[in-house]
């Protein structure tokens, strides 16, 4: 018995069991291919064949050479079911002839976010510099009182320094008198 009391095969990869529906399929379907070989080498070029061989050979174009490669890279079950995926889109090139380049183009909805966003900030601060938002119109006011504080701290200023003038001018005068005395 292993270690850890495992069973089954190395690093624990599931082992895949055919039914008897698919090994059947696939037995129909490789016989199927012989006989379409054996088919194609009894006619030879093909003159043969079958009439709607030869028209699909004649009619063909590249969406359905495309199709049958498509066809004979299936494997497994893929071959037998005929399943159609909705969701996959099938790539076509645009040639150079075809391509748009002066009409006006998409936008996507993060870059029209983005340019709305500059555009409301660009006529925000239009307004902002006109005075005409809330934040301007406060910021005047704070400017306002902060002025009238300045003048007043400055007329004060200047009335200490006269009133001090004038009293070193009345002490010098009193010094003088008293000594002319």
């Amino acid at each position: 018995m292993p270690k850890g009391g495992r069973k089954g095969g190395h690093k624990g990869r599931a082992r895949q069991y055919t039914s008897p529906e698919e090994i059947d399929a696939q037995l129909q379907a490789e016989k199927q291919k012989a006989r379409e070989e054996e088919e194609q080498k009894e006619g030879g070029d093909g003159a043969t064949g079958d009439p709607k061989k030869e028209k699909k050979s004649l009619d063909s174009d590249d969406s359905e050479d495309e199709e049958d490669d498509y066809q004979q890279k299936r494997k497994g079950v893929e071959g037998l079911i005929d399943i159609e995926n909705p969701n996959r889109v099938a790539q076509t090139t645009k040639k150079v002839t075809q391509l748009d380049l002066d009409g006006p183009k998409e936008l996507s909805r993060r870059e029209r976010e983005e340019i709305e966003k500059q555009k409301a900030k660009e006529r925000y601060m239009k307004m902002h510099l006109a005075g005409k938002t809330e934040q301007a119109k406060a910021d005047l006011a704070r400017l306002a009182i902060i002025r009238k504080q300045r003048e007043e701290a400055a007329r004060k200023k200047e009335e200490e320094r006269k009133a001090k003038d004038d009293a070193t001018l009345s002490g010098k005068r009193m010094q003088s008198l008293s000594l002319n005395k």
